[in-house]
């Protein structure tokens, strides 16, 4: 695998801006053991290579796409060891849009509510307001 700077490899910082990742997002995911530890040179600076990027990109898709980082951990555990089938992924992905549905369903209950007691608000400088009546009932 090839190295992103003349086989030097990349520091924190460099990762961070090829990534679009915050380095305190980078040092996290170091200490929670999401990300392996990268090579240090001789002055102790960590080196990223082209496997740090890769795994990187993965963990921060897999966010985007609203998986816990337990989700995370068991889909990098069925990369890393070789054992991923299309159907365990499938069944975990399955799973996680299950609980995204939810969650829409939820917002949507939200919304429905908020809209009906937003509606009822005159939006007068009046001491009544149904939106906090509401919200106290």
């Amino acid at each position: 695998m090839r190295d992103h700077i003349s086989g030097k490899g990349l520091q924190r910082a460099e990762l961070a801006r090829l990534t679009g990742c915050n380095l305190e997002t980078i040092r996290y995911y170091e200490k929670i053991g999401m990300m392996p530890d990268p090579r240090r040179t001789g002055t102790g600076y960590r080196i990223y290579d082209d496997a740090h990027v890769s795994r990187l990109r993965f963990i921060l898709r897999a966010r985007e796409l609203g998986f816990s980082l337990d989700e995370v951990r068991g889909l990098l555990a069925l990369v890393e060891g070789g054992t991923q089938t299309c159907a365990e992924v499938k069944e975990r992905t399955e799973r996680h849009l299950a609980d995204v549905r939810a969650k829409i369903a939820d917002l949507k209950r939200i919304e429905k509510v908020l809209a009906k007691t937003a509606a009822q608000c005159s939006g007068d400088d009046v001491p009544e307001c149904p939106v906090l009546d509401a919200l106290a009932s």
